[in-house]
């Protein structure tokens, strides 16, 4: 079966993050299940350590509110244009904070042979916000816009 670390991502963000369980299996138990339903065993190892590093990211203060992001080109060849402007437009509506925006790109890097589409972009942003304290209502507004039911304003 081919799959790939954010494939392993998903299945955990959707089994095992994106609800508060009452008790969470250990890791080598969902490791195991991974490993049963198919996934590639080191696919496995790289999505927990992408979950570690995820989870030592404290949240950031920064000193100026904002500031101007120049993306590297190693950042422009990982994200395609309308990735990059995706990600400045939720950080212009304030889903993304400066410091997270920074998790978000460096989560994305992690990835190292992906290909990164804006859905699953998307989707990083929320396993982003879900990791971070007090962004609750960054990750509701960020999963409106993942599954298209942000309320439509009229002007």
């Amino acid at each position: 079966m081919k799959e790939n670390i954010f494939e392993v991502l998903m299945y955990l963000f959707e089994n095992y993050l994106e609800d508060e369980i009452e008790t969470l299996p250990d890791s080598d138990a969902i490791r195991t299940e991974l490993i049963q339903a198919g996934f590639d065993q080191l696919d496995v190892s790289k999505a927990f350590d992408w979950l570690e590093s995820l989870s030592l990211h404290e949240t950031l203060k920064p000193i100026v509110p904002s500031a101007f992001r120049i993306f590297s080109s190693h950042e422009i060849d990982k994200l395609d244009l309308e990735c990059r402007n995706f990600v400045m437009f939720l950080e212009q509506i304030g889903i993304l904070t400066p410091a997270n925006r920074e998790i978000v790109l460096d989560r994305i890097m992690a990835l190292e042979n992906e290909d990164i589409s804006l859905d699953k972009l998307k989707w990083i942003v929320l396993m982003v916000l879900l990791s971070q304290q007090d962004d609750e209502v960054a990750f509701s507004r960020m999963e409106d816009i993942i599954f298209d039911t942000a309320p439509e304003y009229l002007h």
